[in-house]
């Protein structure tokens, strides 16, 4: 079992499939956005469709802060196709299908959640370094507090 991941370490790369079909990797920020990687569950269940809605409606007060949002689940592009259209999310959501990027940041196996993926964020900075950790994550507001820590930010 890998060491669990704590704010400081370099954020483990990756590289997903993006509901469009296009490869999305950490690396692509790395100097140049700030990423936050929010984990959850499944598509189209109450609690993701809210957290997804929540970080879709305040997008562009992320981008004002050169931040971007990465949704990540073990859902199909298939499944985040359907998710975006009838939720109306503009965020960017990954397929994780083999979980192991999941497996990378500590939060597929023992977990409670659907399919065992636990509802987790990470805010990794323009370093690729992990800044803040968020576990067991309540959807309603969440989005809102991790909008105020990057600007506490200096």
């Amino acid at each position: 079992m890998s060491k669990e991941l704590q704010v400081g370490d370099p954020a483990p790369d990756f590289k997903l499939m993006n509901a469009a079909g296009q490869e999305v990797s950490l690396s692509d920020f790395k100097g140049k956005k700030r990423v936050v990687l929010y984990f959850y569950p499944k598509d189209l269940t109450s609690g993701c469709t809210l957290e997804g809605q929540e970080f879709s409606g305040l997008k562009a007060e992320f981008e004002k802060l050169e931040t971007v949002i990465l949704g990540v689940s073990l859902d199909s592009m298939q499944s985040h196709q359907k998710f975006i259209r009838e939720a109306n999310l503009s965020v960017d959501l990954l397929s994780d299908t083999n979980s192991s990027t999941c497996q990378a940041y500590g939060l597929s196996k023992g977990l409670k959640g659907l399919l065992g993926l636990a509802r987790s964020t990470f805010l990794i900075g323009k370093d690729g370094l992990i800044q803040q950790i968020y576990h067991n994550v309540k959807p309603l507001g969440h989005a809102q507090a991790v909008l105020a820590e990057i600007k506490s930010q200096p």
